[in-house]
């Protein structure tokens, strides 16, 4: 996650140390060599002239994939009364589906885009997520509905990838760190904000036909990102495309069989009754021992589909570790948060999205900021972030616990603000820092693991959380008041292990000289 000051540098990395770092994978330089530029091989050359505008388009992008994630919550009792065929295993499908199919493509997405051009493999990620969302509001029925879903996620796995590797491209030293908070700031204010937007459409269209304009939103927004981008996004070099690649196939289906298999028995954990699926997660790890098995023996004399050196560095097995447990508890915050006050207290999607406002406020500027600072402060930033979410988690748990018949929404105002001001502080700097020692030649792969890693967390946070919220409200007879807080409280428990992460880090880094810093 971070250069390590008085690390020496590698043969072929390139540390993001201040100003100075080097440009391509090949490239190797002394710690005090001249910056080099963002967007080209070539050393000499400058930082693209256009690099503040392809991060807005980056932005968009990635914006609308991450918007629903979270904008679908609110739309799920309105696909249940209004579209045919939609029996709750449907409605189940419609968002596990989605993060199944994002998670299996984000590494080999960001594998492609590394190999054949990032601004190709964007520009058909978002292409192909306009059509899917299409499909999505034109759906007739339950079934057309969840394979367009399907479809949408392998679209938002081969766009997400390649947004963290042009940033990764285009930006070094602070500029970096300043893109990467924007890109944060996206992360928080979308996740947040997705349910007050699908509470306005469905508000201003009627229940029955308003979660069609969910996905309708996107379509104007994705083709004008598709122009955009082939205007402003850098193009391949001539050298680069005429490079041969391997592409790794088999790494390819050994990875993505592991992720469906550890991802599936979290995601229909509330349908899929019993025990055996949980065999799932026995399979997965057989497939990803034979996976590293397979990249080591391919590695030799192939380009395997994952540099496993890459977690040789402290800064980026602990980043990619740090945003699996972040999100673990990030995640389901707004999951069993948007159902208890649309179930329990029977608020409308828009009220119910209203109530996570302040959160995507304080995410929005906490991020900004701490992209700007990150460069100074380095993981003991990211601390700071998590003490805070654990704070403003905490102080939810309390209210809700206290507060959950009388205006919880409002109650809710600074507790969501203060948590989101963490995350803020937690998720920009911890995407900065972990990518720091990556070769921009590898930031496709490279950003798609720390992806999955945060699509895993999410997973196993929802469905831990989600078990707890749903076997307190059978025993209670729903009630909210109790399921809420428990369920809560593992989210307590996920952002706690964050933060020893994070702990840990910087306390090896103080022992050894090295403390972690951008």
């Amino acid at each position: 996650m971070a250069a390590e000051h008085r690390k020496p540098v590698e043969p072929d990395a390139a540390p993001l140390v201040e100003h100075h770092a080097a440009h391509h994978a090949a490239t190797t330089e002394a710690p005090d060599a001249p910056e080099a530029p963002a967007g080209s091989a070539d050393a000499g050359d400058q930082p693209d002239p256009n690099r503040w505008k392809a991060l807005v388009i980056c932005l968009l992008g990635g914006g609308i994939v991450l918007l629903d994630v979270s904008i679908v919550n609110v739309a799920l009792q309105s696909i249940s009364t209004g579209l045919p065929g939609a029996t709750p295993e449907a409605v189940q499908w419609i968002l596990s589906g989605y993060a199944l199919s994002f998670g299996l493509l984000l590494v080999p997405g960001g594998r492609l885009g590394d190999a054949t051009g990032r601004r190709r493999m964007f520009i058909v990620g978002v292409g192909l997520f306009t059509v899917a969302s299409a499909l999505c509001g034109f759906a007739p029925n339950g079934i057309v509905l969840v394979i367009a879903r399907l479809v949408q996620g392998l679209a938002g796995g081969l766009l997400t990838p390649q947004v963290t590797a042009l940033i990764q491209q285009l930006f070094r030293g602070k500029e970096r760190g300043t893109a990467f908070g924007l890109f944060g700031a996206t992360v928080g204010i979308a996740t947040a904000i997705g349910p007050l937007v699908g509470g306005l459409l469905i508000t201003a269209f009627g229940t029955e036909n308003g979660w069609r304009f969910v996905f309708f939103v996107n379509l104007p927004v994705g083709l004008v990102t598709i122009l955009l981008a082939f205007r402003y996004l850098p193009a391949a070099s001539r050298a680069e495309r005429g490079k041969r690649h391997d592409f790794d196939p088999v790494g390819i289906v050994l990875l993505g069989a592991a992720v469906v298999a550890l991802l599936l028995p979290f995601v229909q954990s509330q349908v899929w009754e019993g025990n055996t699926k949980w065999w799932l997660v026995v399979v997965a790890v057989v497939l990803g021992v034979l996976f590293v098995l397979w990249e080591r023996r391919y590695g030799r004399t192939k380009e395997p589909v994952i540099d496993l050196a890459l977690f040789r560095r402290r800064s980026f097995s602990l980043g990619v570790g740090l945003a699996t447990l972040y999100f673990a508890g990030f995640t389901p915050l707004f999951f069993v948060l948007t159902l208890a006050l649309q179930s329990g207290l029977h608020y409308s999607a828009l009220l119910a999205g209203l109530s996570s406002v302040s959160f995507a406020v304080g995410s929005g500027i906490a991020s900004t900021i701490g992209g700007r600072i990150v460069h100074r402060f380095g993981r003991q930033l990211i601390v700071i972030g998590t003490i805070l979410v654990l704070l403003g988690l905490g102080a939810v748990v309390w209210v809700v616990a206290n507060h959950y018949r009388s205006d919880l929404g409002w109650w809710l105002v600074v507790p969501l603000l203060v948590a989101g001001i963490g995350s803020g502080l937690t998720i920009s700097p911890n995407q900065t820092l972990t990518l720091s020692e990556v070769p921009v030649a590898q930031g496709g792969s490279a950003g798609g693991l720390i992806q999955v890693g945060a699509r895993v967390g999410s997973a196993i946070g929802i469905a831990a959380v989600g078990s707890v919220f749903y076997s307190v409200l059978a025993s209670s007879k729903g009630d909210y008041a109790q399921g809420l807080p428990l369920g809560l409280g593992v989210s307590l428990g996920f952002v706690g292990a964050a933060l020893l992460a994070g702990i840990v880090d910087v306390v090896v880094g103080k022992v050894r000289g090295t403390e972690a810093t951008v």
